[in-house]
Parts: structure tokens; C-alpha cells; sequence
């Protein structure tokens, strides 16, 4: 049982490290290059518009959510709303051009074209639950030099090469990891605890071919990590056992997006009261959409 559960772990742990890599570095990359000015314009308002358009940028990124999470962080620690933070974190993970390619290959065009529009709706409403909140980051780096104008910052024009080279690998290796660092190394490990001690192929299998199977994926899908490219041959092979094909979509819906990673990164993050907002809002619209696919279907 201990082999098999360190097995499950550093497969976790290695499959998801190069997206977190990818994640911090971009995060660096925000935090020395981009000025808060045009975060805080783009990102910063409070209509759909940022909302929408994070939404629709993170669909287009080749990012699982624990890559996302840092991204997200940098962004918001740069100036941008909540709304978009908290669609940004729903659409990037939910799915990808890879994801939706084999979905089309695998279960067809119906499901790729909800999905698509699904992952935007979703966004959205996420993102206008997210601007409900008024949370300030926990820290604001901003350093001004004394010679230049207020709207320039001193370290982008004054550097050198090396210097940002330094300062970028500085923000995405160390500090990031030191700020999300441990909930994510937690997330894993509570993931290769689901993995290893509950048998959860055949509980689908014997008991969850019916309606109950709509609990079973939302919970399933919210407790461990599946990127939304692996979720698709995962979800076909549970239709075709007998899953409710509405059951399915909420398991390609929710399981790319949360991981326990996610969940302890939020909650440390923005506090318990926005966490609690983030999972009952993808509850309720990943199980309605579900339905809503069925229905349809």
C-alpha cells in the first residue's frame, strides 16, 4: 500500500511539475515586465468585458489548474480584479484546442460544442461571483525610482539583461514557491490518498450507472486533479460502463478545474468565504449544464 501510494504521488508530482514550471515562470515574466497600469486597465473594471476576455484567453492556454495558479496570483497581485482572476482559474484548466480535438475524436460533436460554450458560461458567471468580493492582495510589490515619472517603474528600464533574468527566476522560483509552494505539495498528497485508498472504478462501475452518477462526478471531479485533455477517454470509457452521458459532462466540466492544490491555494489566498462562493458556483453550474446536456443529448 506505502509502494503504491508514493507510485501515485511522484506520478502526480511529475506530470503535473512541468505545468507548474510553465506557470511560475510566466508569473515571474508578469510581475517584472508587465506594469500594473495596464493590468489594472484591462483587467482592473467592472463590467463583463475583462471577464470575458481572461475567459476566453485561458481557453486558449495549453494550462492544467496547477499551472494556472500561479499565473493567476501574479495577475491579481498586479492589479486585476477578482472577476477575472476567478475566470481566468475556471476556463484555462476546463478545457484546451488539445481537449477539444479529442473530445470531437472520442464523443463526438455534440459534446464538443457544449462543452466549448459551457466553459464560457461558466467563466463568466465565476467571474461576475468573483468581482462580488472586494479582496486586496496580500502584498503589492511596487518600486518607484525617484528620476522617473510615477507611471514608469524603475526596474524595467534601469536593468540589464542578467539583472531581469535574475529578478524573474527570483519571483517564479522562490518566491512563488514559498508563497503556494506547500498547499500545493498537500494537494498532491491528499490526491494520492483518493487515488490509492478508495476503489473508485468499481464504485462507478457497480453502483453509479444511473442518476447517482452526477453526485459521484462532482465529487470526484473536485477532489482530484484530471486535465482536461485526460478527462475526455476517462469520461467515454465510464459512458460506455453505463454513466448517465449528463454525468459525464459534469465530470468534464469541474474535474480539470479543482484539484486540492486549488482548493488550499484559494482558501489561503482569498479566505474561506470566496473558496465556499467558488465550489457551490461550480456545483450548481456544472450539475445544471450536465442536466442540461442530457436533456438535450
Amino acid at each position: 500500500m506505502i509502494a503504491n501510494f508514493s507510485n501515485v504521488f511522484f506520478h502526480y508530482f511529475w506530470e503535473i511539475l512541468p505545468a507548474l514550471a510553465i506557470g511560475f515562470f510566466l508569473s515571474g515574466l508578469i510581475q517584472e515586465f508587465v506594469p500594473e497600469k495596464i493590468i489594472s486597465k484591462h483587467l482592473g473594471g467592472k463590467g463583463i468585458k475583462p471577464i470575458f476576455y481572461t475567459t476566453l484567453v485561458g481557453m486558449l492556454l495549453p494550462i492544467c489548474c496547477w499551472g494556472s495558479l500561479p499565473i493567476a496570483i501574479g495577475l491579481h497581485k498586479k492589479g486585476a480584479r477578482l472577476g477575472p482572476v476567478i475566470s481566468f482559474l475556471v476556463a484555462t484548466p476546463a478545457t484546451s484546442v488539445s481537449a477539444l480535438l479529442v473530445t470531437w475524436k472520442l464523443l463526438g460533436l455534440k459534446f464538443t460544442i457544449f462543452i466549448f460554450f459551457a466553459v464560457i458560461l461558466m467563466g463568466v458567471i465565476m467571474g461576475l461571483i468573483g468581482n462580488l468580493f472586494n479582496i486586496k492582495p496580500k502584498e503589492i510589490i511596487e518600486t518607484i525610482c525617484s528620476e522617473c515619472s510615477k507611471e514608469k517603474i524603475c526596474h524595467i528600464h534601469r536593468k540589464g539583461f542578467f539583472a531581469h533574468v535574475k529578478s524573474i527566476l527570483k519571483v517564479a522560483f522562490v518566491d512563488m514557491v514559498k508563497e503556494i509552494g506547500p498547499e500545493i505539495l498537500l494537494g498532491i498528497f491528499l490526491a494520492a490518498i483518493v487515488d490509492t485508498f478508495v476503489p473508485i472504478g468499481n464504485l462507478i462501475k457497480q453502483y453509479l450507472t444511473g442518476a447517482a452518477g452526477y453526485a459521484f462526478s462532482l465529487i470526484f471531479g473536485l477532489l482530484t486533479y484530471i486535465c482536461s485533455t485526460a478527462t475526455v477517454p476517462f469520461v467515454d470509457a465510464l459512458i460506455n460502463q453505463g454513466m448517465n452521458i449528463g454525468a459525464g459532462m459534469v465530470m468534464l466540466l469541474v474535474g480539470p478545474v479543482t484539484s486540492y492544490g486549488t482548493i488550499l491555494v484559494l482558501k489561503k489566498e482569498f479566505g474561506l468565504k470566496l473558496l465556499m462562493a467558488y465550489l457551490f458556483g461550480l456545483s450548481a453550474l456544472s450539475l445544471s449544464l450536465g442536466y442540461l446536456f442530457y436533456l438535450i443529448y
